[in-house]
């Protein structure tokens, strides 16, 4: 799996004496006090950190300033994956925040530091999902009036959701760029807060790692979703600045790598691929500059995973530890499974802390999301096979079926397209398994009893025989 290694020691960031903050930020320092430094970590070199338009100070300020109004989410060792990857797998349950992300931290930052003349004008913001919640929710809260340009794809559950939170919500343009454009235009009397790339929206993200590294002073590798690259920005700059030694990963999806494509051309721009992914709340074709500036100088390495990857770390958290988390939120944990591109023989036996940042996904989604990883898993399996037509024909197969241990899923029958003998009808199905090696049984028996197409050469078959029909 391709990856991309960043960590640049000139760039390190001095660790911040308590002296030097204010009443907030000594506040903040005693509280992150425990986590601390390794007395074996190097200490970082002096870099340009007065360039940067985030500081360590700023997070401080916000983890005091929001303190009150996100919740301290738990971040818990998981036996299961621990044992499935081979590290100590720490899971930071961000998730677990009311409107369900982090994206809580920022936009209650952001919101506390605006002036009286922009609260009594309100905010407003582009967003398909968890920013808009996390805005129209804290505006509540403070009395803010907030407006939310959602593109037509946004999921119905979010848009009624922030509506209830008391938010001026408009459906409008077909993806976030457009919607952003609405906004600016149709309201520029109101202060526009990005969703990933405003210093305070990053600062206010970075407090998450400042509980991470308290809750789990011993963590060797902290691994963070990347979208925007607001959350790994703040989060790296935080780590780097307490426990230099600790290892910042990033992980974004395959069909939207815009940070990697941002490293390799030194600045942001969009990746050579960008499509539809199950990491939805990932898809952000371009990082932000700011966010890119901050992240680029903290960040040891980059990572990308495929599709099957972000469908087995969904089932993996439902099934082990009963936690439903979106698509994008689960991106860290895929990294870590098998085959991904942080299973690595270095990180086992290593403490990794894992943020589930998000946990906002759609029952339908969801149900798919589950199937494509029962799919990958070798547990959803489907076969062609020609069968008798006569009466009795598919019953023996299902028989057959049943005394393997296999349970039927969906099936399917068409004799239109068959250009064998006219007694015979060839069967679809789709059966649930126990795995690979059940599979094989299964496919022995149906080989040795029917023509049969099995798993993957199943799929091409229906596909071209679907090409056919098109064709006659």
């Amino acid at each position: 799996m391709p990856l991309l290694c960043l960590r640049r020691a000139s760039c390190r960031l001095p660790r911040v004496a308590s002296q030097g903050l204010s009443r907030e930020g000594r506040a903040l320092s005693k509280v992150a006090e425990p986590a601390g430094q390794r007395k074996d970590a190097p200490k970082p070199k002096e870099g340009k950190t007065a360039d940067l338009p985030v500081s360590f100070e700023d997070i401080s300020r916000a983890a005091y300033r929001i303190r009150k109004s996100v919740h301290h989410t738990p971040c818990e060792r998981s036996h299961l994956l621990s044992e499935l990857t081979g590290a100590n797998i720490f899971l930071k349950k961000d998730l677990m925040q009311f409107t369900g992300s982090f994206k809580e931290r920022g936009a209650s930052n952001a919101l506390r530091l605006l002036s009286p003349e922009e609260r009594e004008k309100g905010v407003c913001a582009a967003s398909a999902g968890n920013h808009a919640l996390a805005l129209a929710y804290h505006g509540a809260q403070l009395g803010i009036k907030v407006t939310v340009a959602m593109p037509t794809v946004a999921p119905l559950t979010k848009v009624s959701r922030c509506r209830s939170f008391g938010a001026e919500v408009i459906i409008h343009g077909r993806h976030i760029g457009e919607a952003k454009d609405f906004l600016k235009k149709e309201r520029p009397e109101q202060r526009y807060i990005n969703g990933y790339d405003d210093p305070e929206i990053i600062a206010g993200a970075g407090t998450m790692a400042i509980e991470m590294l308290e809750q789990v002073p011993n963590a060797d590798v902290i691994v963070i979703p990347v979208g925007g690259a607001g959350l790994i920005a703040g989060a790296s700059l935080a780590v780097k600045t307490l426990m230099p030694a600790v290892k910042v990963v990033g992980v974004e999806p395959s069909l939207c790598a815009s940070f990697i494509a941002a490293i390799k051309a030194g600045k942001p721009v969009a990746p050579d691929v960008v499509e539809p992914t199950l990491a939805d709340g990932l898809a952000v074709p371009v990082v932000g500059p700011t966010s890119f500036e901050v992240a680029r100088h903290n960040v040891d390495e980059v990572v990308h995973v495929p599709e099957l990857l972000v469908a087995q770390a969904v089932l993996r958290l439902v099934e082990s530890e009963k936690i439903i988390c979106e698509g994008g939120g689960a991106t860290g944990l895929a990294a870590l499974l098998h085959g991904g591109p942080l299973d690595r023989a270095e990180l086992k036996g290593k403490n990794v802390v894992v943020a589930l940042c998000g946990g906002n996904i759609d029952s339908t989604v969801l149900g798919r999301v589950i199937d494509r990883g029962l799919a990958a898993d070798g547990r959803l399996v489907r076969f062609v096979s020609t069968v008798s037509d006569r009466p009795g024909g598919i019953a023996e197969l299902t028989r057959k079926l049943s005394e393997m241990g296999a349970s039927i899923k969906d099936i399917y029958h068409e004799r239109a397209w068959l250009a064998t003998s006219v007694e015979h009808v060839q069967v679809k199905c789709v059966i649930e398994t126990f795995g690979h090696e059940h599979n094989k049984q299964i496919k022995a028996m149906l080989e040795a009893s029917y023509p049969t197409v099995f798993g993957e050469d199943a799929s091409a078959a229906s596909a071209m025989r679907s090409r056919s029909a098109m064709l006659m």
